[in-house]
């Protein structure tokens, strides 16, 4: 066999014993890691250890994956103002998280003979979002309803990267803030110490 020693380096084509024996020598395991190879490759190593990180790399690679979400938002063509701004607000905040929104217009009776009234209101609420985000799919009718798919400027990791920034931010900025607070309460303690004392 081909055999790798601990650190990376080439101890070159040995017998199974003499590669068993080194194994114990170093007390590391004797690993295979080209099985097809021609003569195969091991390589002396802690298993355990590399086994341990193997696994945490995997988890770390997870933790930093971003899965792309499709939200969704309804609205009515004669949507109050009020409501308007609150189903906006949702949509800049998913726009912001990276995620793509669908929002989906739904019509009701008579409503459906003036589509133009949810043309302009996706069109509307396009431009409101711009900064954040960009009509992926143009506004289409479907049956009762019409649809629009807004997608976000920003990747879903960047959202992810500057949430983490910012949640790390924030519990920075509390810290003095609980320092301080444990300051004073020391000084009250000392305070109420001393006063029997004065007394006395």
């Amino acid at each position: 066999m081909r055999l790798v020693g601990p650190s990376g380096e080439q101890v070159g084509i040995v017998p199974l014993a003499k590669a068993l024996e080194l194994a114990q020598e170093y007390d590391l395991d004797l690993v295979e890691v080209a099985a097809t190879a021609r003569p195969p490759v091991c390589k002396l190593m802690d298993y355990g250890k590399f086994k341990y990180e193997s696994a945490m790399k995997a988890r770390e690679a997870r933790k930093n994956q971003a899965h792309t979400v499709i939200k969704e938002m309804k609205l009515r063509p004669k949507i109050d103002p009020h409501d308007y701004d609150t189903k906006k607000g949702h949509v800049v905040r998913f726009l912001k998280q990276g995620d793509k929104v669908k929002i989906t217009i739904m019509f009701r009776g008579r409503e459906q003979s003036r589509p133009e009234l949810g043309f302009r209101l996706l069109q509307r609420l396009a431009e409101d979002v711009q900064d954040l985000g960009f009509v992926e799919s143009n506004p289409k009718q479907d049956g009762r309803n019409m649809i629009m798919v807004l997608g976000p400027h920003k990747k879903k990791t960047e959202a992810m990267a500057e949430a983490r920034e910012a949640q790390a931010a924030r519990k920075a900025g509390r810290q003095p803030q609980q320092d301080e607070s444990e300051q004073d309460q020391e000084q009250e303690h000392e305070q109420q110490a001393q006063a029997p004392a004065d007394a006395g």
